[in-house]
């Protein structure tokens, strides 16, 4: 099978040729018709000191099963998070990781809804916006972005702000459903909000939390860090929490799995429509990070194997 990889840090990536994996206990074997790009993926590969297995989301058929699988089966179509390496004509999923796709949607949809979805989702949840408050969202264009406004608006939120990188993406995050478009380094965000799910971090955390009106929150999922000082904290009450998916998924199944199902019933009856900026093939690998990078895409770039 072919599969990307790379040998020093920042690249390039190319092809190779390897076997196909065997699934061990625990593990399903997914020929992947679809895989997701995502900035810390390229971020680790352009930072991280040792190359890392370029993982990620995965969705597509499942052709073999490991010992001890009891929920799927061959045949079935599944997607979820891979751990090994993901950008690969076949993958290994751990069961626990995995989920079904329903009938009426396909790998995209999936790679375009679920991952970023289940963020966007938790982070609105850990923000706890009341109907009626303002939410901001930084990277309003990007994968988890664009459906953080969607849903941002589909909880009653009484105004929605979209924060971008470039005056082009204004009228794409717009057409979400947010009611504002700012954009970084622009001066002024406008009136303050309520709520702020931040996916930028480093530099932008202080315009983002200045955003905040009294009482504010701001919710950081960002793999970009960042610093906050106490006294920005202080002066109007405002609280900061940190959300990553992945904790969830390992310790809160039971969640996981109700927002999942809140995802694919708000996107069956119309009110979540996951964005696809661009397909690209496997061996187009570094034209999709090269996207990323950019900050270009508006909505999800998948990789197509």
């Amino acid at each position: 099978m072919r599969r990307v990889r790379y040998e020093s840090a920042g690249g390039p990536l190319f092809l190779e040729e390897v076997p196909v994996p065997e699934p061990g206990p625990g593990e399903l074997l997914v020929r992947c018709a679809a895989v997701g790009v995502t900035l810390p993926v390229v971020r680790k590969v352009t930072e991280a000191a040792e190359p890392i297995a370029l993982g990620g989301e995965v969705a597509g058929e499942v052709v073999a099963a490991g010992e001890g699988v009891t929920r799927f089966r061959v045949g079935e179509q599944v997607t979820g998070m891979c751990f090994g390496h993901g950008y690969a004509d076949f993958a290994l999923l751990h069961e626990a990781m995995a989920s079904p796709i329903p009938d009426g949607a396909d790998a995209v949809d999936a790679i375009a809804l679920v991952r970023s979805g289940l963020v966007a989702y938790g982070a609105l949840e850990a923000a706890r916006p009341a109907p009626g408050e303002a939410v901001l969202v930084t990277a309003a264009a990007g994968g988890v972005g664009h459906l953080a406004v969607q849903l941002a608006r589909a909880r009653g939120a009484g105004r929605v702000v979209g924060a971008v990188s470039a005056p082009e993406k204004a009228e794409f995050v717009r057409s979400l459903g947010a009611d504002d478009c700012v954009r970084y380094g622009g001066g002024s965000w406008g009136d303050p909000v309520d709520c702020v799910l931040d996916a930028v971090g480093g530099d932008l955390l202080t315009p983002a939390l200045a955003a905040l009106a009294p009482y504010g929150r701001l919710v950081a999922y960002s793999s970009g860090g960042g610093t906050v000082q106490a006294y920005d904290l202080l002066v109007g009450a405002k609280s900061v929490t940190g959300f990553q998916m992945a904790l969830i998924a390992r310790g809160r199944p039971d969640l996981y799995e109700r927002w999942r199902l809140e995802l694919w019933r708000l996107f069956a009856e119309g009110t979540l429509k996951p964005a696809v900026h661009a397909e690209f093939a496997l061996e187009d690998a570094a034209k999709a990070h090269e996207t990323i990078e950019r900050r270009a895409n508006l909505g999800k770039v998948v990789l197509r194997p």
